[in-house]
């Protein structure tokens, strides 16, 4: 329809020349389509009527109303003036000449046919990539692609790519006057996944065709898959598989199933686009059972997207003695090291109360860290608090329990042992320099170590019998001798009356002792 509709058009909307030799005319025709060449200005009075395919000069009549018929059945005369060509062909582009005999003189009227073809066969090439069976393709992330599109177009077509993705509006990519235009694309990326659309353009008859392409770019994950087992919520005694294997495009296929169970049947699950669930009874809880996750990704190898859990009893560690003092407080710790899925810890006491769990409340505190499970006991009592506790670990595969004695013990009067101690302390040093005071003296040393060898001072040892030493004067001869025997010399003295014998004062030591 909008074919026929444009040839009406470029049949009337003609460009008109006049000149001295007639008339020009400019008809573009569409290929395969009809056409008709109006002789313009024509008379009804008009003898003869006829179209020449060129100058009348020099080339044949192609048809005249008075009876030439050209040999192509194609072209005809309507209402005995005007040209028609039907199933219009690129060889009948060319320059006709319609001439009008009216009383013996003649009218030219020139019209130059153009023939436009195309675009056709237009072809979209994107490769490296796959077709999917809805015709959709995909190329791998970081790839590098190379676009191409062709057609067939008279005269050349102008050809442009544009992108059309999927969350924003359309961008154009490259445009050129040629049959062909060829791009190439870097490191694709996912945001390069959408539509796109190749169109060329006749720039003379402005047909337009168009071609569209849906293009996905796929990734796998990053990493592997990862499992994980925990308690059923619906039953204590269940347990829910979980895989998940996320960051990939399109999403992967996950299943369960039982790695002992050679016949390879799947378990039952629910998938939940990058993971899947699979709910276990329990009669499929055994220790130690190994349960797989198979993934499949367009991209990736299935023997390479798989991982296993094991399902394992409980196991846990404390320490089996605890103390506190009366009216203190204590913690009991117990920690789970082992058990797939995670047990849960309670506390229980073993002879008070050995089916109820202690909760907090009162003077016992009870908080969850990791795998770490404390019970704090406030204000310790002897008769209620004293005894065996209790710590089990319990998931859906089994259980393992902990005996934990608890010993209350009577506080210390450590004040009074460190008040005897810093009086004793206190006495020692006391005596220690009263003894150092009183035997002082005796035990500073004399201040001749001060002095030389070579000193003349000398301690010069006397005995006397009598108590009192009687005091003479420095005349007398007593005195003298004194002197002289504490200067270290024996010297007899001559009186100018008489010479007397030395008596046994008068006695020079020799050596005399000195003290230090």
């Amino acid at each position: 329809m909008a074919r026929s509709l444009f040839a009406g058009l470029c049949v009337f909307a003609l460009c008109v020349f006049k000149g001295d030799a007639g008339t020009e005319t400019l008809v573009i025709g569409i290929a395969g389509k009809d056409v008709t060449l109006m002789c313009q200005n024509a008379s009804e009075q008009a003898l003869v009527v006829e179209w020449f395919r060129g100058d009348p000069s020099t080339t044949p009549i192609l048809f005249s109303s008075d009876g030439e018929v050209p040999d192509d059945a194609r072209f005809s005369l309507v209402g005995n003036t005007s040209l028609h060509i039907s199933e219009l062909r690129l060889q009948d582009e060319s320059n006709y000449t319609c001439k009008e005999v009216l009383n013996e003189t003649a009218h030219l009227h020139r019209v130059q046919l153009l023939v436009a073809s195309g675009p056709d066969n237009m072809n979209v090439q994107i490769h490296p990539t796959t077709k999917l069976p809805n015709g959709t393709l995909y190329a791998k992330k970081h790839d590098i692609l190379n676009f191409t599109c062709t057609s067939i177009s008279r005269p050349v077509p102008t050809t442009k790519w544009d992108f059309y993705p999927s969350s924003s509006t359309n961008e154009l990519f490259t445009e050129v006057n040629n049959s062909q235009n060829s791009f190439i694309l870097h490191h694709m990326s996912p945001g390069y996944q959408g539509n796109y659309t190749c169109s060329a353009k006749n720039p003379l008859s402005g047909f337009q065709a168009t071609m569209t392409q849906e293009l996905l770019v796929y990734y796998p994950p990053p990493a592997l898959p990862q499992c994980w087992v925990q308690t059923s919520n619906e039953s204590t005694r269940g347990v829910q598989l979980f895989c998940q294997w996320p960051g990939g495009y399109p999403h992967p296929t996950l299943h369960w199933r039982d790695k002992e169970d050679l016949s390879g049947r799947e378990i039952n699950t629910t998938s939940l686009a990058d993971s899947v669930v699979a709910t276990l009874n329990s009669s499929q809880l055994l220790h130690e059972k190994e349960f797989m996750c198979h993934g499949r990704h367009v991209l990736v190898q299935e023997a390479k997207a798989a991982c296993t859990v094991q399902l394992t009893n409980p196991l846990v560690t404390s320490d089996p003695v605890r103390s506190c003092f009366v009216g203190k407080a204590v913690a009991l710790t117990c920690q789970s090291i082992a058990g797939n899925p995670r047990a849960r810890i309670t506390w229980l006491r073993n002879i008070s109360q050995p089916e109820r769990e202690i909760r907090s409340s009162g003077r016992f505190r009870i908080s969850q860290e990791g795998n770490t499970s404390t019970l704090i006991i406030q204000n310790c009592s002897r008769s209620t608090d004293e005894g065996y506790y209790v710590c089990k670990a319990e998931n859906s595969v089994g259980l393992r329990e902990m005996y934990i004695h608890l010993t209350v013990n009577e506080p210390v009067n450590v004040g009074g042992i460190v008040g005897t101690i810093v009086v004793l302390l206190l006495l020692g040093i006391l005596v220690f320099f009263g003894v150092f005071l009183y035997a002082g003296p005796r035990l500073c040393p004399k201040g001749t170590l001060l002095r030389t060898r070579d000193s003349s001072d000398i301690l010069v040892l006397m005995d006397s019998e009598d108590e009192d030493v009687p005091t003479e004067a420095p005349g007398d001869p007593a005195w003298h001798r004194a002197m002289v025997r504490a200067n270290g010399h024996a010297t007899r003295t001559t009186e100018s009356s008489h010479a007397e014998k030395p008596s046994e004062f008068d006695l020079e030591e020799k050596e005399p002792r000195t003290t230090t």
